[in-house]
């Protein structure tokens, strides 16, 4: 585990399933963050969001950018670990019981219907849409209740961020056991009813951000205005820590 950019980031895969094998054999709950471009930027705009984002076990990261970024600064190679990848790893382990909180009830069931496709256990999973409302007004104790009465052992939130790891951070609490993992756009790529997501090609490419614009022009034009606004000095900053361990380093 690594802090780039202020975000603690989890990157090796095994590293990941280890660490949620783990959580669960020891009990006690705890969430995952997916750390895409507009987490990163939010997350260093408010400080609040920050401790949210680093007040899990850690963040994978769903940016396909940061890993070009740190090996322009410190030559170090890393590959982006999106919330689509982890989501469709888990599901296809047939190894915890699943809850899958969020998104529309349409969204949902087209979500099940092509889970069952690929591990049929999903079958007898709670697919449950959250009504439409603020993060402070959802009634965590039920929440929390359902979700301890099911007996689920990987909580999925997709709410959209930064609401989905606020979620997580208040429900924590209730929680007795579990992992949460908010996966964002996840629900609805796998779904087979709303914005897939972009072809491979783009994907290994790095420009997926094309095709989500394509897709949802005002709310990722929106987004992606506040990444580009940031990165500057973000990127100076990340250089400047650079530079202090080096010379920490040196005195050493």
């Amino acid at each position: 585990m690594q802090t780039y950019f202020n975000i603690r980031y989890e990157f090796d895969y095994e590293s990941v399933q280890s660490a949620i094998a783990r959580q669960l054999q020891t009990g006690g709950a705890d969430y995952i963050c997916v750390a895409d471009g507009v987490i990163l930027n939010t997350a260093n705009c408010h400080p609040d969001y920050l401790k949210v984002v680093n007040g899990g076990m850690f963040s994978i990261c769903d940016s396909s950018y940061v890993p070009l970024y740190l090996k322009w600064i410190y030559g170090t190679d890393y590959k982006q670990y999106c919330g689509s990848q982890i989501f469709m790893d888990i599901v296809r382990m047939h190894k915890y019981r699943m809850i899958f909180m969020g998104t529309s009830q349409s969204t949902l069931d087209g979500l099940r219907a092509n889970l069952m496709k690929v591990n049929r256990e999903v079958t007898g999973m709670q697919f449950i849409a959250l009504p439409y409302r603020k993060v402070d007004e959802f009634d965590y104790k039920e929440i929390a209740r359902t979700i301890e009465q099911d007996g689920a052992d990987i909580i999925w939130v997709a709410l959209g961020a930064p609401k989905q790891e606020i979620f997580m951070s208040k429900l924590k609490p209730y929680l007795k056991r579990g992992v949460m993992i908010a996966v964002g756009a996840a629900f609805k790529f796998y779904s087979g009813t709303d914005v897939k997501r972009a072809p491979e090609w783009m994907v290994k490419h790095h420009l997926e951000f094309i095709h989500r614009i394509y897709k949802e022009p005002r709310k990722q034009l929106k987004r992606c205005w506040g990444i580009v606004w940031s990165l500057p000095w973000l990127l100076w900053g990340e250089w400047r820590r650079k530079q202090r361990q080096k010379l920490k380093w040196s005195i050493k």
